[in-house]
């Protein structure tokens, strides 16, 4: 429920955490952006089972990290490079998700300005 809730300043412009960008990717910046790829393969996710929820850009690093979990039963201190990396792109992930969040509202802030400024 929690990505389906915008803040109370997105309400106005129907902008909800979870939307997909409106706008060209390349509009506002002077280069262009890489387009984000999933490394794992769905085969893998799904053998690994791992869940759906966690089947975002960072799942080939909870992949090793499961590995050496597997590997490692009662001495689970040894994976902590793994699961260190894992972390730290699941949170490299939720900046970049906000960053495109706090771009998309801008924009459409911009374009109800225009709009009401031809008026």
């Amino acid at each position: 429920m929690g990505n389906l809730m915008g803040t109370l300043k997105t309400l106005h412009l129907d902008l909800r955490s979870n939307d997909k960008p409106t706008f060209d990717a390349k509009k506002g910046f002077g280069y262009t952006r890489a387009q984000r790829k999933m490394i794992a393969k769905d085969d893998d996710l799904i053998s690994a089972r791992i869940p759906p929820k966690f089947r975002d850009y960072c799942a080939h690093l909870l992949l090793d990290y499961q590995v050496c979990r597997y590997k490692n039963v009662p001495l689970m201190y040894k994976c902590h490079k793994e699961r260190h990396s894992y972390l730290n792109c699941e949170h490299d992930d939720y900046v970049i998700r906000m960053q495109e969040f706090e771009r998309e509202r801008r924009l459409r802030e911009r374009e109800l300005r225009l709009k009401s400024d031809k008026k």
